[in-house]
């Protein structure tokens, strides 16, 4: 018994395996799990100096486009194969903000899935390091729970957004005097009861003027939530061209970033526009990516870092951060400064994503199919320690020739797939070893044995996990 292509020391490395091929612009299919289908996300600049870690989307079609594969999580190594699956069967769901998040002192899996008409009605799930569900909650107070945030703060609490419709008279504005107005709403829960901490109104502290939307009824579209302190948290408004310091004791406006009434001076390149995911990183340094449009204000979508100075209230621009490709993103997008500086893009309607350096070079860039997008998209480090076995299907070839595809969704820690092969399930015994390549890996076995199966092992040789065992010919 051998595998094929062996180097014939000992059990030999396979110098055949061979990872699953993929197109750009198709989706992925696996022998191995047939029910897994995301789109081929295209490595255009290959990482270098970039942050430890892997990479987090969530695909989707754009409004109105039939892109290859299906909606889902997605966490992909540097090569753009995927590491971990978690994809929709349901057409009618989206998915978006997959993220890694602390929860309880552990790295979980957050996201929010539901129905997305401009704003969502859905839930936020958190799953623990073996991709099972430790928690799915909705808002409070009898909201719907929206997508544009799910962040858990240090005290295990989350900052989610709501859009609520309100009757109002919009007559003033050109609108009907019967007409309808979402208001931005940003809640905080206590994950663990449901309880709610927190509610802030748009419509209670920021009017309709301050939008520089033509209807009324989205005047204000709220997009992000970050903690600024522990009494206060900053809301992004895409519509009004703002970010405001909120009190969380209050709900009063502190200060306004941008916009028709900002109270800092805006020094040159740091107005935005429709924008989002403005974070606070502390000693007066705010992040945010801005769309710039549509309609288009500025040439090209970009992240910025701005030092706010909140005694002189001078705004600066420190840094911006721009894609060759001079990228429109109309919609979505976020910026994350990585530990130790280096700063990732998800460049949202722009089916793109990338890794600059603290000073601006490009240092990872890659893209979806044309039809498809990721409303944010990130870099963290991840271990995961799925529960389910590896998956493996068995080909024969010719004579006594068998290739075996395997997989193990999820499994950070795999290095090496061993080959087993016996005469019955309990007489299998180990007849060579390759590296894993990719998501699936292909081995090529030759055989006369009976029976096979396929163990993972990690870098020091232990045995991480074991596939079912095969019967070849039955």
């Amino acid at each position: 018994m051998a595998l094929a292509g062996t180097t014939g020391c000992g059990p030999g490395a396979l110098d055949r395996a061979t990872a699953s091929p993929a197109a750009p612009g198709q989706a992925w299919s696996f022998r191995s799990r047939p029910d897994l289908h995301p789109p081929v996300i295209t490595v255009r600049r290959q990482a270098r100096d970039t942050a430890p870690g892997y990479v987090f989307v969530a695909p989707k079609n754009g409004p109105d486009e039939d892109g290859p594969g299906q909606d889902g999580c997605v966490i992909l190594d540097n090569d753009g194969q995927p590491v971990w699956l978690r994809l929709l069967q349901d057409e009618a769901l989206d998915v978006m903000n997959f993220k890694m998040q602390t929860y309880k002192g552990e790295p979980v899996l957050t996201w929010w899935v539901g129905h997305h008409t401009g704003y969502g009605q859905g839930e936020y799930v958190i799953l623990d390091r073996s991709y099972r569900e430790v928690k799915r909650f909705g808002a409070g107070n009898g909201y719907q729970g929206d997508h544009h945030e799910f962040l858990i703060t240090p005290q295990d609490t989350a900052l989610i957004t709501i859009y609520h419709k309100v009757p109002m008279d919009t007559s003033s504005r050109g609108g009907s005097a019967n007409a309808n107005v979402l208001d931005g709403i940003a809640q905080e829960l206590d994950i663990e009861t449901g309880e709610v901490l927190f509610e802030w109104h748009s419509l209670e502290h920021v009017g309709l003027d301050e939008s520089y939307y033509a209807e009324p009824y989205d005047y204000f579209h709220i997009n992000s939530i970050d903690v600024y302190d522990d009494e206060h948290i900053l809301i992004s408004s895409r519509n009004t061209w703002t970010v405001y310091k909120v009190s969380r004791k209050t709900g009063e406006v502190v200060w306004r970033f941008g916009g028709k009434k900002s109270d800092f001076e805006m020094g040159e390149g740091t107005r935005i526009a429709y924008q989002h995911d403005a974070r606070w990183h502390g000693d007066g340094a705010l992040t945010v990516f801005d769309d710039g449009g549509g309609p288009w204000v500025h040439e090209q979508s970009r992240a910025i870092r701005v030092g706010l100075d909140e005694d002189a209230m001078k705004a600066t621009l420190v840094r911006e951060y721009t894609h060759p490709g001079k990228l429109r993103s109309a919609t979505q997008g976020n910026v994350q400064v990585l530990p130790g500086g280096n700063v990732f893009v998800g460049w949202g309607s722009a089916p793109v994503l990338s890794e600059f350096s603290r000073d601006g070079e490009l240092l990872f860039d890659a893209d979806f199919p044309s039809e498809g997008e990721s409303y944010r998209a990130f870099r963290f480090p991840w271990k995961g320690h799925p529960q389910e076995a590896p998956a493996v299907v068995a080909e024969p070839g010719k004579g006594d020739e068998v290739t075996l595809y395997v997989s193990w969704n999820g499994a950070t820690d795999v290095d090496t797939w061993e080959a087993l092969a016996g005469a019955a399930p309990d007489e299998l015994e180990p007849v060579g070893s390759a590296p894993r390549k990719g998501f699936e890996t292909a081995l090529t076995l030759k055989t006369d044995q009976s029976h096979v199966a396929v163990q993972a092992t990690d870098g020091s040789g232990r045995v991480l996990g074991t596939s079912k065992t095969l019967k070849l010919g039955g």
